[in-house]
């Protein structure tokens, strides 16, 4: 019996020794991959100040790849975006973003994520007959920023470039709705109309949006709701080229009155009744 007691002595001992020195080497491996981490990403960081963005971006893939459970993993990840787009690899920068979004859902840096998402998209808009894509997704994750990070220096850019993004849709609108105009497709050229009156009036291109449905509307008949637009241009943009061309549209028998005008957007969402 003493034996035994002795040998489990012993054994209790000898998995102690093992555990401790079993804990000494994986704070070492530990340490050792630490240390490789931190000069990988230095090398990274240094290819991408010197311009080398392809290999800075493989560098700091091998970070993430290297202890994904450590704090480098998101860091080097989003670096590997940024590295990217900072030579305007959107499509590679996007892979990239979309994977820390998904991955890295907690953390701190997310709302910075969304934002280089957005300008991924925003910085590919060149033409809005054929980017599509472009603008909406830049309009979808320049809201989300807007809505959840109001308080953050990325919401703020975000509603400038939501303004510029708003005035190409409109723009996109108007030239469909313009090609339906001169093919006589006058349903269809009234809906693109209404769509920059109604969704995108604090843009350039609500007063000729306004004006074009003056034309349709007299053009097939509809002389009161003609007047309506009319009506509703005249209040607001009395002095502009487009309410004088309305104006002729109806031979000078069709005149609005003179009314001292108020602020610009308020007036135009509350005459919005006229025509609904």
């Amino acid at each position: 019996m003493k034996i035994k007691n002795f040998l489990l002595i012993i054994v209790m001992i000898f998995i102690s020794s093992c555990a401790k020195e079993f804990k000494q080497n994986s704070d070492l491996i530990e340490k050792d991959l630490n240390l490789q981490v931190i000069e990988t990403y230095k090398e990274a960081m240094k290819s991408l100040r010197d311009g080398d963005v392809l290999f800075a971006a493989k560098k700091f893939n091998e970070v993430e790849l290297m202890y994904p459970q450590s704090e480098w993993a998101p860091k080097s990840l989003l670096m590997a975006s940024y590295a990217y787009y900072s030579q305007d690899y959107y499509i590679d920068a996007i892979i990239e973003l979309e994977r820390f979004i998904k991955i890295y859902n907690l953390d701190v840096n997310l709302d910075y994520a969304y934002y280089l998402l957005a300008l991924c998209y925003y910085e590919q808009i060149v033409d809005e007959k054929k980017d599509l894509e472009s603008i909406i997704k830049s309009k979808k994750y320049l809201l989300f920023l807007i809505e959840n990070y109001p308080n953050t220096d990325f919401a703020t850019d975000a509603k400038f470039k939501i303004d510029l993004v708003n005035d190409i849709l409109a723009s996109k609108e108007m030239y469909i709705g313009r090609y339906y105009f001169n093919r006589e497709k006058w349903i269809a050229a009234i809906n693109r109309f209404r769509t920059v009156v109604d969704d995108y009036d604090t843009t350039i291109y609500v007063e000729e949006a306004l004006h074009r449905l003056v034309e349709v509307y007299y053009t097939i008949g509809l002389v009161d709701e003609a007047k309506k637009y009319a009506n509703l241009l005249g209040y607001n943009y009395q002095s502009s080229e487009w309410y004088e061309k309305s104006y002729k549209v109806f031979n000078k028998l069709y005149k609005t009155k003179k009314i001292k005008r108020e602020k610009k957007y308020s007036i135009l969402k509350k005459f919005k009744s006229l025509v609904d």
